[in-house]
């Protein structure tokens, strides 16, 4: 649902929800021109409630499909993200998930910044949040 398209005046925006109904205070994506900026996704289940099994590496597994998922939907991919910021519980961890991470861009790397914090939503253990191109 643009909320700006006069001509000559800002981009145009796009908010874009989650597909499912949720009570998340925020936009799955948001297109502003040709960028869509994807809000920060974790290693959930199919649901989102419920962080997957088996620690770092598949939840960075997870995180970057789920990731994908929404990139996909809105004409975009991994192939296309120019900038990531990755969050992470515990940056001891930080081998494991980039192991992961660099699996999943095989044509470039994009710009990234992470950082380690006291804690994620359902006790996650990453989450990735990411800006790509998409046409239009």
């Amino acid at each position: 649902m643009p909320t700006n398209s006069a001509p000559g005046s800002a981009p145009e925006v796009e908010y874009h929800p989650f597909p499912v109904k949720t009570s998340l205070p925020f936009s799955a994506a948001v297109r502003v021109g040709h960028l869509l900026y994807v809000s920060g996704q974790m290693g959930t289940n199919e649901t989102g409630t419920q962080i997957v099994a088996g620690g770092i590496e598949a939840e960075t597994r997870q995180t970057l499909a789920n990731m994908r998922a929404i990139l996909e939907r809105h004409g975009s991919s991994l192939s296309r993200v120019v900038k990531c910021t990755v969050m992470m519980a515990d940056m001891s961890e930080w081998p494991a998930m980039n192991r992961v991470y660099v699996e999943h861009f095989p044509e470039h790397l994009p710009a990234r910044s992470a950082f380690g914090c006291s804690g994620l939503a359902l006790g996650g253990r990453v989450e990735i949040e990411c800006i790509a191109t998409v046409d239009r």
